[in-house]
């Protein structure tokens, strides 16, 4: 349901609201990526166009160094972004605790307010990366125990939502579609249903559980949408890094998130099956024929 915010009485709309996820605050709602692109450079362009102050970054060692042996992390402002370590490439619990760890451990070296959370991925294989439910509740749970804030990647599934939710996950994330397909929001419904169990206080729900629509978005429509269906914000890597413009796209990711906030929050007409006239019938002039 849209909010009952103070709405804008200024001609420019206020910056969205901060985003509170579990030990950090954030202002902006797009949480981008770090892998894939041609260049470390190009990478920093992007990031600085998108107005990310989280950026995510997977933490095995084969991921953070190029073929030239420079790090990732020398190209990362670390004092300007919060860094979400992940554990892509893990198909297992125990492998995904394992590379949680060492996130927490790299972060902590360099002081960087990350070292508190992760972006937990735990894959099913390596042709579809969908994930595995069984592997994600499990590393949840001990990962939560043991003192993590758990952002938790799953599929569009509502029941696999709120047992994720459940297992103590700080925020659910949801897929749009599968990660690196650019096919958007592919089942909007689901995605529907989730954030009403799990923000809807009517349905069990809290109203400010953060849900994080992750993966799949292609365009900054599909951004719009997610942001227009209530989720809380918008993950994405690969539809920046791959774009041919990747910075041109990152600025239009970024006024996407944003409009996509406020039209939520505007409280869109209901859908109609016929036309609604702009203008009232009564009191239209009248011609008389003949006249």
């Amino acid at each position: 349901m849209p909010s009952t915010e103070t709405p804008p009485t200024t001609k420019t709309l206020p910056a969205p609201s901060p985003l509170t996820l579990g030990p950090t605050t954030t202002r902006s709602r797009l949480i981008v990526g770090t892998g894939k692109y041609e260049t470390y450079e190009l990478m920093q362009s992007a990031l600085d166009a998108s107005g990310a102050e989280i950026v995510t970054v997977a933490v095995r060692r084969e991921r953070l160094v190029d073929r030239d042996g420079r790090s990732l992390l020398e190209f990362l402002d670390t004092d300007r972004y919060t860094i979400l370590p992940n554990t892509a490439g893990c198909f297992s619990a125990e492998d995904a605790i394992r590379v949680a760890r060492l996130g927490r451990e790299l972060l902590e070296q360099i002081d960087n307010a990350g070292r508190h959370w992760v972006k937990l991925e735990v894959l099913g294989d390596k042709k579809t990366l969908l994930p595995d439910p069984v592997g994600t509740v499990e590393a949840c749970r001990e990962l939560t125990a043991d003192g993590f804030a758990v952002l938790c990647y799953t599929s569009d599934d509502p029941i696999m939502a709120v047992r994720l939710r459940d297992a103590g996950a700080t925020s659910v994330m949801p897929a749009g579609s599968p990660i690196g397909s650019g096919r958007g929001i592919a089942n909007p419904a689901n995605i529907a249903i989730i954030l009403e169990l799990l923000k809807d206080p009517a349905a069990g729900g809290e109203s400010d559980y953060p849900v994080i629509v992750d993966a799949g978005v292609g365009t900054p429509s599909d951004v719009t949408t997610a942001m227009e269906l209530g989720a809380d914000g918008v993950l994405l890597n690969t539809g920046i890094a791959h774009a041919k413009d990747p910075v041109r796209m990152a600025h239009a990711m970024r006024c996407a998130c944003d409009a996509g906030y406020h039209g939520f929050r505007s409280g869109r007409i209901p859908k109609r099956m016929y036309a609604t006239a702009s203008s009232p019938w009564e009191g239209v002039i009248s011609v008389i024929p003949g006249e």
